[in-house]
């Protein structure tokens, strides 16, 4: 019994017979499905058992899938267990140290980069430390930071001399000196504190004229350095 042709459904003798596609045809029957061209078995493109010359050989493209509920459960699931073997693998490698990274040439610049840093931020605390070594200790910081600064001394013109100081009359009053002071003139006393001084008299503004017991120095000192007593 002679077979059906694949498209015209009217039996196919040998003589005429192309076995293809699972399917029997005729040769005048073997054509495109779209444009009818005739085919042979060398230029055919089959597609769901059907032939088609290469310009109008259908597509292959992705379908959209749906979000269905099933495939929404079967999403959620696929994340928890993705979430489940990250831990597992998280808990495994806890505590077996740091991978060796490769020291490339980048690495050993960023490395170099690094350390410069390190350096510069030593050397800052470094001077940041010696400048708070050089304060004085805190139980004298208070006297060291009310210890007065040198009294002005005579306000005259630039180039004019200052006149020599002329030692006042015996008789004057007792001072002690409250901070010590070292003679920047040669009329000058030098004091260290708790000198007892000797005939005191203000002689100009911020300057007395006095006798040093302790040195046997007679001479100015600076009025804020003393305290009668």
């Amino acid at each position: 019994m002679n077979p059906p042709c694949g498209r015209c459904k009217k039996p196919v003798y040998p003589t005429e017979k192309i076995n293809c596609l699972d399917k029997y045809w005729h040769k005048g029957c073997f054509s495109c499905e779209v444009c009818k061209m005739a085919l042979s078995m060398t230029n055919y493109k089959g597609f769901e058992k059907k032939p088609y010359c290469s310009m109008h050989y259908p597509k292959t493209s992705f379908t959209i899938v749906t979000d269905t509920p099933e495939n929404l459960r079967l999403k959620q699931q696929s994340m928890l267990n993705s979430q489940a073997l990250y831990k597992e693998d998280f808990e495994k490698n806890k505590g077996k140290g740091f991978s060796v990274v490769v020291d490339t040439p980048e690495m050993q610049r960023v490395k170099k980069t690094q350390d410069q840093i390190s350096n510069i931020k030593y050397h800052e605390e470094f001077e940041k430390s010696k400048i708070r070594s050089d304060a004085p200790p805190p139980e004298n910081r208070q006297d060291y930071e009310e210890q007065p600064s040198n009294p002005v001394r005579f306000n005259q013109p630039a180039g004019q001399m200052r006149p020599a100081a002329v030692a006042p009359p015996c008789g004057g009053k007792r001072y002690q000196a409250m901070y010590s002071y070292t003679a920047a003139e040669a009329d000058e006393v030098s004091l260290l504190e708790g000198d007892l001084i000797l005939d005191v008299e203000p002689i100009d503004e911020g300057w007395v004229f006095g006798f040093n017991q302790r040195t046997g120095q007679r001479g100015m000192l600076p009025a804020n350095y003393v305290r009668p007593v």
